[in-house]
C-alpha cells in the first residue's frame, strides 16, 4: 500500500494506528491526518524514540496494514 493509499483511507486506518501506537490521542491522530513525515515526529515525540525507530514504525505499520488489506479484497 503506497502512502497515498493510507492517506485517502486515514478515517478507516486510525483505529489500527491507535491500536499501534495507545499514547497516541484521537486529536493527534485527526491532526496528523495520514501524512507519514507527522505520524512519524508524533511517534518520536510521545515515546521518547529516535526518528529512525519512528520511521521503522510507521513503515512496518504500513506493510501490516497492506497484507491486512490484501486477505480482505
Amino acid at each position: 500500500m503506497n502512502w497515498e493509499q493510507v492517506e485517502s483511507s486515514w478515517k478507516q486506518l486510525m483505529g489500527s494506528a491507535k491500536e499501534n501506537w495507545s499514547k497516541l490521542t484521537d486529536d493527534d491522530l485527526n491532526q496528523i491526518s495520514g501524512k507519514r513525515e507527522q505520524l512519524a515526529g508524533k511517534i518520536q515525540e510521545t515515546y521518547g524514540i529516535t526518528r529512525r525507530e519512528a520511521e521503522k514504525q510507521v513503515w512496518d505499520w504500513g506493510k501490516s496494514v497492506e497484507r491486512t488489506q490484501k486477505k480482505i479484497v
